[in-house]
């Protein structure tokens, strides 16, 4: 099994860009002018898609051994990152927004 978790975007353009920037990499597979696709695990991946009706309402959470490194990495790319929770043994996450009110959640299983 295989999943693509969608992020729909207006300004394909400029979703394209960040996403490029969030990922440090551009598009793993570009099957056409309105959609972007990353591969971020063997059967995951995540796509950019112009959909100006449904822009700005996707939600996705990316798991990450280090979410640490992660952080870091993302401010070196100049990405805003939100606040840093903690839910004693279950889970260290931030969340990211992109440009059209995507959210992407990152998270650092615990224990």
């Amino acid at each position: 099994m295989i999943l693509f978790a969608a992020l729909p975007v207006a300004d394909y353009p400029g979703a394209l860009a960040w996403y490029e920037r969030f990922t440090g990499r551009p598009p793993d597979l570009v099957p056409n002018d309105t959609e972007s696709c990353w591969q971020v695990a063997e059967g995951g991946w995540f796509y950019v898609i112009e959909d100006a009706a449904r822009a700005g309402r996707g939600l996705i959470t990316l798991v990450v051994e280090d979410l640490d490194a992660e952080l870091a990495t993302l401010g070196e790319r100049g990405i805003e990152v939100g606040e840093l929770r903690t839910i004693p043994g279950v889970v260290r996450q931030a969340r990211v927004s992109d440009p059209e009110g995507n959210t992407i959640g990152l998270g650092q299983p615990l224990g």
